[in-house]
């Protein structure tokens, strides 16, 4: 119970690694808050003792704020995000900004309030659930790679900023998730390619020298580490959890 006192806020913690991280959280005894655009995935996790639901959309400036200055964190998990693919050449200038807007300005809305939420507290932690997306390329999702090479920029400048104040700022950026969203990069590939979904779905393990999708739970310890006794002076950085790919 490491962190029986403390209150965490989770964007997209209805599913995937955002309800694998609130879980794990709301175990080590924290007090959990999650968010999402959808009621019904929010309200299953929010059946784990510890963890309770709000309905936001993180690109919403004023909802963003009032959710998180509500909760009043001492952890802010900034894990809601989205992904599409297509050829860099079909890529719609709507398509682009989407993934911005999610990806990036959503996360700087979450950080940015989490920030002024820790304000005067001594202790804090803000972590972006970012991607391998953000430290190399992948063809096809280069919208979506510019917006989490953007969240790394983000933790990095936010980082010295506030390290004085006792509040940390890192990303951690999983591979291929086994999880909701990869299952629609596979819908996609398939529908853009006719490869089966088994064959799709090989091809993403193949990028993984471990030859398998990234658990939602390993991405869960990654973010209790970084909570918990001797994390104070980890701050800065992008901690890739994605079996040796990067």
């Amino acid at each position: 119970m490491m962190l029986a006192g403390r209150t965490a806020f989770v964007t997209g913690g209805g599913s995937g690694a955002g309800a694998a991280i609130a879980r794990a959280l709301a175990d080590a005894g924290a007090q959990v808050v999650i968010c999402g655009r959808r009621q019904e995935p929010l309200q299953d996790v929010a059946r784990h003792p510890g963890i309770r639901a709000v309905l936001c959309d993180i690109t919403d400036e004023p909802a963003i704020a009032a959710a998180i200055a509500g909760a009043a964190p001492d952890i802010v998990i900034a894990n809601a995000g989205a992904s599409a693919s297509a050829p860099f050449e079909r890529t719609e200038l709507d398509a682009f900004r989407r993934m911005i807007d999610v990806n990036l300005t959503g996360t700087f809305l979450t950080l940015r309030e989490g920030a002024r939420a820790l304000r005067g507290k001594g202790w804090g932690r803000l972590i972006a659930i970012a991607s391998t997306a953000g430290l190399k390329g992948y063809p096809y999702v280069a919208p979506y790679a510019a917006a989490k090479h953007g969240v790394v920029g983000l933790v990095r400048s936010v980082a010295p900023e506030l390290a004085r104040k006792g509040i940390t700022v890192n990303a951690v950026c999983p591979g291929f998730l086994d999880s909701e969203m990869t299952d629609r990069s596979i819908a996609g590939i398939v529908e853009a390619t006719g490869r089966s979904a088994a064959d799709a779905r090989a091809a993403l393990e193949a990028m993984n020298p471990m030859r398998r999708l990234v658990p939602p739970e390993d991405v869960a310890r990654t973010v209790l580490w970084l909570c918990g006794p001797g994390s104070d002076m980890i701050t800065g950085q992008a901690i890739a959890v994605a079996g040796g790919e990067i």
